[in-house]
């Protein structure tokens, strides 16, 4: 990667998703291990240590850095599992920590000076004050940007917050809560995303066929119902669809991804590090092609800044496993404002 270019960080759900990456032009790649350390604990996901050590060798030799993601929230009586974590990376030799609680953040800073710390999305660090106090107290390099803030906001906060890196996300899954602070789902299951790492956790996941459809339950709860010849989502909370004054539709957030092609030499400009993607539930198939597109747009927008344009073909690309084949700019964009 040379100096001064945006950073594309890749999701990797698993070994297979990791190389899909890497060999698709990822500059950098996040992980999580088998446990409830990381906010997409689901079964068939991450990586056992074993795995994590080869995976991390791996990329390392292909110059692609790893990004270990210990994303959510330990409780009182259970914080050996997320310092045990913290300990087996260090030893491993990731390139960066995710890390949103500020317990974890302390300790990660008193026990290994030197491993770089990222804030993750889930810390919820929406504001040049709450960065900077990341930076201060515990050493943290880089932070995740909340999907809340419009295109002036993260400039602002990147103008701001500097020297600190700022990475944001430019494609993938939205989500309509705070983040961090989720409690949608949890109010179906008892199981706080941010506690045991799963939204929507499988086990509470059913899809039952009826006379009149599909129907898609989390707990018992009727999330959504499909027609016959109608794709099946997964069923959380926030995208189900709801009766609401006699009418049923999306009355949360309607099924979709965000796509911020169009603003990447804004997002760049604003002074952003770092492109993530949204997706390490999704499949190898997806990781590629989101890969291969943003790769292709990053250097085109390297290469000639002031002839940039977004490709028809990329968005036809992306619009095929998007969300509904839908995406959006998001609180990027606020028209209305």
């Amino acid at each position: 990667m040379q100096s001064g270019t945006l950073e594309l960080v890749c999701p990797a759900g698993n070994a297979a998703m990791l190389r899909a990456a890497v060999e698709a032009g990822a500059d950098a790649v996040y992980l999580g291990l088998k446990n409830a350390t990381n906010a997409r604990h689901f079964p068939g996901l991450n990586f056992s240590p074993d795995e994590l050590g080869a995976s991390i060798a791996w990329a390392q030799q292909r110059g692609v850095r790893v990004f270990l993601a210990i994303n959510t929230y330990p409780k009182e009586h259970n914080c050996s599992e997320w310092h045990r974590a913290i300990d087996h990376a260090a030893a491993l030799g990731v390139d960066a920590l995710i890390l949103a609680d500020l317990g974890l953040m302390a300790y990660a800073r008193e026990r290994f000076p030197e491993l770089r710390l990222h804030a993750s999305v889930q810390a919820s660090a929406t504001s040049a004050p709450a960065l900077q106090l990341l930076a201060r107290r515990f050493g943290v390099v880089r932070a995740v940007l909340p999907r809340v803030l419009s295109i002036d906001q993260v400039q602002q906060v990147a103008r701001d917050a500097a020297p600190l890196e700022i990475e944001v996300f430019g494609f993938g899954g939205l989500c309509i809560m705070v983040e961090g602070r989720c409690s949608l789902s949890s109010y179906a299951t008892g199981e706080a995303p941010n506690h045991q790492g799963a939204c929507s956790p499988a086990r509470f996941v059913s899809w039952e066929e009826k006379e009149n459809g599909l129907e898609a339950r989390l707990n018992g709860f009727l999330i959504d119902r499909y027609a016959p010849d109608e794709p099946a989502g997964y069923p959380t909370l926030c995208k189900g669809r709801f009766r609401v004054d006699g009418e049923i539709g999306y009355a949360l957030e309607s099924p979709t991804s965000l796509n911020t092609l169009d603003l990447l030499p804004q997002l760049k400009q604003c002074g952003v590090r770092a492109i993530k993607i949204e997706g390490r539930q999704r499949s190898v198939a997806y990781v590629r092609t989101v890969t291969q597109v943003w790769r292709r747009a990053i250097d085109a927008l390297t290469a000639n800044p002031e002839r940039y344009t977004v490709q028809t073909a990329w968005q036809n690309e992306l619009a095929r496993i998007s969300e509904g084949n839908q995406t959006t700019l998001g609180p990027y964009s606020r028209p209305w404002k």
